[in-house]
């Protein structure tokens, strides 16, 4: 050890890669005892060959205090290593950080980065790419799944590239940042920009139509399109272009073409606001979620509702 601390040790940008594809694993071992603590000692088995080279026992040691309990999101992962990294480098160059503060670090950390990767993560970037590629997939495109798998996972591996990076360049400084309201800000802006983006695609996705009839009103005869003198012309072939025009004006104008105006459920939610149904649907959807109901039952549930009420008249 006093000739590691003679001549300074520093972990290489090939072994930071090292511990980054290493860290693409960190669920493989999970389990109920402590979770992700066997995935991040191999994660680190690479730095830590290189920082005890020469002390066994002290690589020893060093996997031991890293298989302690450790869970996080696996994402966000990223930058607890990178500190984690910084630390167990210092160490190795003789400064006095011992076991207790590396774990204190890490537990630091790693519960305010669990809150963010869900918001943003699953909450926000898979539900976009996958609605994007679902609509690829829908056109008869083979680019669909296709643009999900390369989409998802480059950003996913630059992600953790480059915020394992942060936490190695900060350090512990990176910890400050933990406690000013950044985990906060960010986990706010990820929620409400997946809520705008869920809102956007529930009209697109969700199709309800209600063709049940309200009221059927005869149309003044001013308000319909004369169509006599179009079919008198039209017989004749002396059909001129001030005519087509015409008709088209009276068409484009809304004039009805029929003798009766139909008004429908669905006509009358659409003059309300456009896409209530659907959006009411999916916020009733998410109550139930919210209340602990099984996806399955809910899913079931409305596959029968749907059934029940088209064969009734009530959806179509």
């Amino acid at each position: 050890m006093s000739e590691q601390q003679n001549q300074s040790i520093k972990l290489t940008k090939a072994d930071r890669l090292k511990v980054f594809w290493r860290h693409q694993y960190l669920q493989a071992a999970w389990n109920f005892e402590r979770m992700q603590n066997v995935g991040f000692a191999y994660s680190l088995i690479p730095a830590i060959k290189k920082l005890y080279k020469d002390d066994k026992d002290e690589q020893r040691e060093a996997l031991k205090r890293h298989l302690e309990f450790y869970n996080t999101h696996p994402y966000v992962s990223a930058p607890v290593l990178g500190v984690t990294l910084t630390l167990e480098e210092e160490r190795a160059n003789g400064k006095a950080i011992d076991n207790a503060a590396i774990q204190g670090v890490k537990i630091g950390m790693m519960g305010p980065l669990a809150g963010v990767g869900d918001p943003i993560f699953w909450g926000t970037l898979r539900p976009v790419l996958g609605a994007f590629a679902a609509s690829l997939a829908l056109t008869g495109s083979w680019l669909g799944p296709l643009f999900f798998f390369l989409a998802w996972n480059i950003i996913r591996m630059l992600f953790l590239w480059y915020t394992q990076e942060l936490g190695y360049i900060q350090g512990g400084n990176i910890t400050d940042n933990l406690g000013g309201g950044l985990m906060k800000k960010l986990t706010q802006g990820a929620s409400v920009l997946g809520m705008f983006i869920m809102g956007v695609l529930v009209p697109r996705w969700t199709s309800m139509n209600f063709p049940i009839v309200l009221s059927q009103v005869d149309v003044a005869k001013d308000e319909m399109v004369d169509f006599s003198g179009i079919a008198e012309a039209a017989n004749k072939g002396i059909l001129s272009g001030d005519q087509l025009r015409e008709f088209y004006h009276s068409l484009s104008s809304g004039m009805s073409i029929d003798p009766m105006k139909t008004v429908t459920l669905q006509g009358t939610l659409d003059d309300l606001l456009p896409g209530i149904a659907p959006l009411l649907l999916t916020l009733f959807v998410v109550w139930l979620l919210r209340k602990k109901v099984n996806p399955i039952t809910i899913i079931l549930g409305l596959f029968v509702v749907g059934t029940i009420a088209y064969v009734l008249g009530i959806m179509a």
